[in-house]
């Protein structure tokens, strides 16, 4: 991470409860879950992920919004997906830890929670069915992104189709 403060201010059960972690938890979990998690602040245009880097945080993104960006092969960054609140962000570097495809870089000021893979997996012998829940959190994140991007690589095939191949 670049030119962003991750702090060290604590994490309410509520602010658990209202993410996309907490859909499934109980009061008690989210408890649980927020004290492990920390709060992150990152400044306007300001990179949180950095393609090609590895990291082993989730991110849920509480306030502003993000841009996930690749490098065209001219080196320009493109834009591929706006993030908005409550949006979860570095889920495959969190759960493989191999390098993020993409950049995700702050359009304005954002506020995001932070957990890290090895503060979760201190929460298996504690409550591993809050583990399973946010783990299945995860997954249905995965999923939609997935079920977006077939859903946009039909209509990109229906349109060069319909188009003839020209553009």
């Amino acid at each position: 991470m670049s030119d962003n403060t991750c702090t060290d201010m604590d994490v309410s059960a509520a602010a658990i409860k209202a993410s996309p972690l907490g859909e499934e938890l109980s009061d008690a979990q989210c408890e649980l879950l927020a004290s492990v998690m920390t709060a992150c602040g990152i400044k306007d245009q300001a990179f949180l992920i950095e393609e090609n880097q590895k990291d082993d945080c989730l991110h849920v993104l509480t306030s502003g919004n993000m841009e996930v960006v690749t490098h065209a092969a001219h080196g320009e960054l493109v834009g591929l997906q706006i993030l908005r609140a409550g949006d979860i962000l570095g889920e495959l570097g969190f759960l493989d830890g191999v390098e993020h495809s993409a950049s995700v870089r702050a359009m304005g000021n954002c506020e995001l929670l932070r957990l890290d893979r090895t503060s979760f997996e201190s929460l298996l012998e504690k409550d591993p069915d809050l583990v399973y829940k946010v783990m299945r959190a995860i997954v249905r994140t995965v999923h939609r992104i997935l079920r977006n991007m077939n859903f946009q690589q039909v209509e990109l095939t229906n349109y060069i189709a319909k188009m003839n191949g020209r553009y």
